[in-house]
């Protein structure tokens, strides 16, 4: 049985430091940006869960239908013993799939910017798993992290990377992640990446414009974050959510654009906004099977296999890291 562990990673007054200074860097700079990763304190969680339910977004259900049927298959390539190690766990809701599909694991490691919410998920995943060790890891999971003592400690670790998350990066970020991702790995791991694949620009945009509103709700809590952690006078009613795909890029583009000219205050700086200035708050890349293997190779990941659902919507791509030298 594992026992629980206590959390590792950094301590809350350097993450909020980060935050700050992460915030304070991109409203100065020009065009304005927000690093996506900030989306995701509890209110932000809860918000993108309540989005991967929505009708529009189609991303979980195409990913989860995967994972569902190839389970198996992503089973045999874990060797026993091995350690789990989830990159933006969240709710835990697709490892609980590989979980049940390797019953030869013998760690989990869930990691997350929301410490709150792998805390909550790891109790119920001591319950529901009782012979597996859960550890909770509240770590930034594009900058390098110590694994804990059961993960680094196990005979080979597997690196699970779902939700489309990479396409959040920058292509030379999404390298410089894999790359890290490596580092903390080791030699001879196994990396399970979901990808959104390119698709008609109707479902995409109608994907990230849902009618219900909540992906707005979601962008929008960003301000409401900045103002509560870090005293910011963001008046949301002056910003409204837009997001639209970006063909050349091969990109859904996520901003918040204030509706006039105005004033905010943050951490004692004052931030002008232009009537019609945007806040770049996320980029969505799309991939294809061939740019997403391509993407792999240059960090030094062979692949090893690749899934899609039935309309081609939704890829996973599994990875064995055997490149000495690739990682710095």
């Amino acid at each position: 049985m594992g026992a629980p562990a206590r959390s590792t990673g950094p301590k809350v007054d350097d993450l909020q430091e980060a935050f700050a200074a992460d915030v304070l860097r991109g409203l100065t700079a020009s065009p304005k940006r927000l690093p996506p990763k900030y989306f995701y304190d509890a209110a932000g969680s809860a918000l993108f869960e309540r989005i991967t339910e929505l009708p529009e977004y189609y991303l979980t259900r195409c990913e989860l239908s995967i994972l569902r049927e190839r389970a198996s298959e992503i089973g045999r390539l874990i060797p026993t013993g091995a350690a789990l190690v989830e990159f933006g766990a969240g709710a835990a809701t697709k490892a609980r799939i590989l979980l049940r599909a390797a019953p030869q694991l013998s760690c989990y490691a869930a990691v997350d910017i929301c410490g709150e919410m792998i805390e909550r998920e790891a109790v119920e995943l001591r319950s529901d798993f009782p012979r597996l060790t859960i550890v909770p890891v509240t770590a930034d999971i594009t900058a390098s992290f110590a694994l804990p003592r059961d993960a680094a400690a196990a005979p080979a670790r597997v690196g699970f990377f779902p939700g489309s998350t990479l396409g959040n990066f920058e292509p030379h970020e999404a390298a410089g992640f894999l790359r890290n991702a490596a580092r903390i790995l080791g030699m001879g791991a196994l990396l399970v990446i979901g990808v959104d694949l390119i698709k008609p620009v109707e479902v995409l945009t109608a994907a990230y414009n849902d009618a219900a509103g909540v992906t707005a709700q979601f962008n929008l809590n960003l301000l409401k974050r900045i103002n509560r952690e870090l005293g910011g006078t963001f008046n949301l009613d002056g910003f409204e959510h837009h997001a639209f795909y970006n063909r050349e890029r091969h990109r859904i583009e996520m901003h918040l654009a204030s509706r006039r000219r105005q004033k905010v205050t943050i951490d004692g700086e004052t931030i002008d906004f232009r009537a019609g200035e945007t806040i770049h708050t996320e980029n969505s890349y799309k991939y294809s099977v061939e740019s997403l293997a391509a993407l792999a190779r240059g960090a030094g990941w062979s692949p090893v296999a690749a899934w899609t659902d039935a309309a081609r919507y939704f890829c996973i791509g599994a990875f064995r890291f055997a490149a000495e030298g690739r990682t710095g």
